[in-house]
């Protein structure tokens, strides 16, 4: 019994201290919110303004969540030339979506592109990615509503011709729905503005995330290759796309940014099943690219470094002083004081920074997620590290058809490039009006970084 207390002292106590070290690093690395006060001189220089391609991938979205996404890139306020590709994947509710396709039929700016099955979202994009030329590429998730000035805030950024990516900064639109739609939100606050705050810092945004991320066309054609042959022990990678993508452009020497006041509402899972799968997914992802972050660790600041090391060490010491509790509990039955004091207390310290920093109470609460990663994802990280190979999306099935042939097949009978889409007869088109731009629940979020970012989307 003494060796079970002492393991679990020992393995909290290390975890303590690197937390301290790391949390304390990325609290005071972590960037404020920037300003936008020249983005005004954007819009001054409109005939300098690169040419931007949002892309649009969908797989069986919901028609009133994919008509609020296209109606916020609709709106956006950028001053030069956009292009939406929207790439429906296969999707066995066609009928049901043909409606919002039918909306943006006579828009110019939108091409629509009908595959004739699904192939996974990374050739989805790559689809696009190769019928589209604008100088810019901006991905956006199809349950994603961008605020009205997002590209041009991204824009602004990209005018640095070393950086190869940027993201924005991502809300749950969904936050009010459920207790953990609210943990997820606030869980998505701390990975923009403090984890990828602290790594913009030196340039070097792990993983610029899904939802809206935007990439340098010329650094695009240097690693498209790369980024769709992906594999893992001889089978393809058809998830973590994201993360792998970032990796790619910083081991071809570009740098990856944060910009916190582009903002972007995406849907979060509701309930803990569907948000368990997707952890699992992100998890095998994570561990993947873990492997080739490590080389790029050389080139990189050593707070990097101590950013990998405290991801993935942190949570092996945090399993292990737990495990030795727990057995401590039921085998001898005593309390292990130490262990859950140590525990309560780094909890408490880190939700009431983050309170301190938002300026919002509410991530006092974010404490209740401390219980869900102890007893459910830690275990779940470890089985993710005993099936890296699995591929399945989990929530998805994914048939690996060759990119280039699928699309060549396809997109010639879309306007791609040339303007408005036809997607050919369907239901009768919805009017706009019957979208509103963006849902109730994200009308009534509150302030996420010191401000309301409802606002944004007004």
């Amino acid at each position: 019994m003494d060796l079970l207390a002492t393991t679990s002292a020992a393995a909290v106590s290390s975890y303590a201290l690197l937390s301290t070290i790391y949390k304390s690093l990325q609290a005071l690395y972590a960037q404020p919110a920037m300003s936008s006060s020249r983005r005004d001189n954007l819009g001054q220089a409109e005939v300098l303004l690169p040419a931007v391609d949002v892309i649009v991938p969908c797989f069986n979205e919901d028609p009133n969540t994919l008509a609020e996404c296209l109606a916020s890139i609709a709106r956006q306020d950028y001053a030069g030339k956009m292009q939406v590709y929207v790439v429906d994947d296969g999707s066995a509710n066609r009928d049901a979506v043909a409606p919002v396709h039918h909306i943006y039929a006579n828009d110019p700016r939108f091409s629509i592109i009908l595959l004739a099955s699904n192939v996974g979202k990374r050739k989805a994009q790559i689809a696009a990615i190769r019928s589209s030329s604008g100088d810019l590429v901006l991905n956006v998730d199809s349950d994603t509503i961008l605020a009205a000035d997002v590209v041009t805030k991204l824009v602004l950024k990209m005018r640095d011709p070393d950086i190869g990516a940027a993201m924005g900064q991502l809300i749950a639109s969904n936050r009010t729905q459920t207790w953990l739609t609210r943990l997820i939100d606030m869980e998505y606050w701390l990975a923009c503005n403090e984890e990828r705050a602290a790594q913009a810092r030196f340039g070097a945004v792990m993983c610029c995330c899904g939802p809206c991320a935007m990439y340098r066309r010329s650094a695009l054609n240097l690693l498209l290759d790369q980024y769709e042959a992906q594999f893992f022990r001889g089978r393809p990678s058809d998830f973590g796309e994201d993360r792998h993508l970032t990796i790619l452009m910083l081991k071809a020497g570009f740098r990856t940014e944060y910009v916190p006041d582009a903002i972007a509402a995406t849907v979060v899972p509701h309930s803990l099943r569907p948000y368990l799968r997707q952890q699992l997914r992100w998890a095998r992802s994570t561990f993947r690219d873990t492997f080739l972050a490590l080389r790029l660790l050389p080139e990189l600041d050593g707070y990097l470094t101590l950013d990998v090391v405290g991801q993935n060490l942190g949570p092996i010491l945090l399993a292990i002083s737990s495990l030795a509790a727990l057995a401590q509990l039921l085998i001898g039955g005593s309390i292990p004081w130490w262990t859950g004091l140590t525990i309560a207390a780094m909890t408490m310290v880190r939700c009431s920074v983050a309170a301190l920093r938002a300026r919002e109470w509410r991530f006092i609460g974010f404490s209740f997620h401390t219980p869900i990663n102890i007893f459910l994802l830690l275990p779940l990280k470890a089985y993710a590290l005993c099936t890296l190979s699995n591929s399945d999306w989990l929530s998805r099935k994914v048939t690996n058809v060759p990119v280039e042939e699928e699309a060549q097949r396809v997109l010639s009978h879309t306007n791609v490039g040339r303007g408005a889409a036809h997607v050919g007869a369907g239901p009768t088109p919805l009017h706009k009006a019957g979208f509103p731009h963006r849902p109730s629940s994200l009308v009534a979020t509150e302030s996420v970084s010191g401000r309301d970012p409802s606002a944004a989307f007004k």
